[in-house]
């Protein structure tokens, strides 16, 4: 037995959107079809049947006007019926009275064979059918019968001359099922085009709704290809939340790329000049204490160059969607190993957190901005530090924004030092120990996240305040 290649089974795709919904409204548009063909087709055949019955007792109602007895008893009627049909023999509409002592039949029940009609009582009615009946070709059929029973009692009579009649009207039984076919000939005839009609203003409709929808996979095949930047503003309020985070979602990886691409600019344009220094003493003529001095010396500023480059590369941007993190157990583990450093300064650090606040994205940046916050004030403050955590600013359909404050009661920095401060690489005193880039740390991250580092004075405390305001996010 030889051995084929293996089938490659196709991954199954899901349908598309436009091809669900077109399925799911052209089947409840075929049921809301069919359901409505039988019931206008099941009250056809009501009223069909209802009118048959109205007919054949109009007719026996023009027979009962017409009749008349003779003084001898005899009957007489005129000679054109109620209807021509009556007249003409096998035209499927029969005329019968029953006597008590005989019977009067149309012209038109000429050769047929009725079915035998039974004497009713005085203002009996009876409607039945189908009764079997011999037409006069000899084939069987079947007929509705609708009959009255009535009294003659002449003017000035005695009960003894008053005597029963009968007066029956038969209509062949084809008649309706005829009209049925013909009606459910048009009706199905008339649906069928209707539903074709609906269903093309369907799809038309549905292409129409689905329009917003192709834009976005256009806008996005353009930022693909980069053509275009972002995606459009304009766009359905079902579709604003994707759009948003999808605009959301590009804008974090462009600043991404672009913030690893500075670091990486940065890190190059820094080792160039401890690496230029280098080459230079090895090709002077300095002496090789001099030289292991010098490679020890610039090595040592190149490790610190890498570790404030990493250190900066390590909390660029922000992942989309994070989970919300309480702020409170972050903010206590870090106080208690501030504690421990400043523990000669005896500072007391106080919450004032409200339970509500969550921080909506990384744990590491949550870190690095209460523990950069916190130390700092440590270090100035000289005896009283207070952390404030409320709800910030709300959006619809957004996560809450968020208000982090760090107040301290030391000096302060004069509002003319501000912007100086939040420079990277400056300290806000060179006698107080620290490479001053945690300041600029912070800003990073706010920045990040698109909110804002507002630096002041303490009304409560008396010495700096450091006030973080996120906006609500995604």
């Amino acid at each position: 037995m030889s051995k084929g290649k293996p089938s490659r089974e196709l991954p199954w795709r899901p349908r598309s959107l436009q091809a669900r919904q077109l399925t799911a409204a052209s089947l409840g548009l075929v049921a809301f079809l069919a359901l409505a063909g039988y019931a206008l087709d099941r009250a056809f055949q009501d009223v069909a049947s209802e009118g048959q019955r109205d007919r054949l007792r109009n007719y026996v109602l023009a027979y009962a006007g017409e009749v008349e007895f003779l003084r001898n008893g005899d009957l007489y009627l005129p000679d054109n019926g109620p209807d021509e049909r009556f007249d003409r023999p096998g035209s499927g509409l029969y005329a019968e009275i029953v006597l008590p002592d005989g019977s009067w039949v149309s012209r038109s029940a000429s050769g047929p064979q009725l079915p035998e009609a039974p004497m009713l009582g005085g203002g009996e009615e009876r409607f039945e059918g189908p009764l079997p009946m011999v037409r006069a070709d000899d084939t069987p059929g079947h007929v509705y019968r609708y009959g009255l029973g009535m009294i003659w009692a002449p003017q000035g009579s005695t009960p003894e001359s008053e005597f029963p009649y009968t007066i029956y009207v038969m209509e062949d039984a084809g008649t309706v099922p005829r009209q049925v076919r013909v009606f459910r000939a048009a009706l199905w005839g008339y649906l069928g085009v209707a539903g074709l009609i609906l269903l093309l203003l369907q799809t038309l409709v549905l292409r129409w709704s689905l329009w917003p929808l192709r834009k976005v996979i256009d806008e996005l095949t353009r930022v693909q290809r980069g053509q275009a930047h972002r995606l459009g503003e304009r766009h359905p309020r079902e579709l604003e939340p994707l759009t948003d985070s999808i605009n959301a979602l590009i804008e974090s990886e462009r600043r991404n790329l672009e913030q690893q691409r500075n670091t990486m600019a940065d890190l190059a344009h820094s080792l160039k000049t401890p690496l230029a220094v280098m080459r230079a003493r090895l090709d002077s003529d300095a002496s090789e204490q001099e030289l292991r001095e010098e490679v020890a010396t610039q090595l040592q500023r190149m490790t610190d160059l890498v570790s404030y480059q990493l250190g900066r590369a390590s909390t660029t941007g922000h992942t989309l969607f994070a989970a919300p993190v309480e702020i409170e157990p972050h903010a206590e583990a870090l106080v208690r190993s501030l504690e421990k450093i400043y523990a000669s300064k005896g500072v007391i650090c106080e919450f004032e957190i409200d339970p509500a606040a969550r921080f909506h994205g990384e744990p590491g940046d949550l870190q690095e901005l209460l523990g950069n916050l916190i130390e700092n004030a440590f270090k100035w403050a000289r005896s009283r530090v207070l952390l404030t955590v409320e709800p910030g600013a709300t959006a619809p359909n957004r996560r809450p924004g968020l208000l982090l404050a760090v107040d301290d009661d030391g000096p302060g920095i004069p509002e003319e030092r501000i912007p100086l401060v939040l420079q990277r690489g400056v300290r806000g005193d060179e006698r107080v120990q620290g490479h001053g880039i945690g300041l600029s740390i912070v800003q990073d991250i706010v920045r990040s996240y698109r909110g804002e580092l507002h630096v002041g004075r303490s009304a409560e405390l008396g010495g700096a305040r450091f006030e973080v305001r996120l906006p609500p996010g995604l």
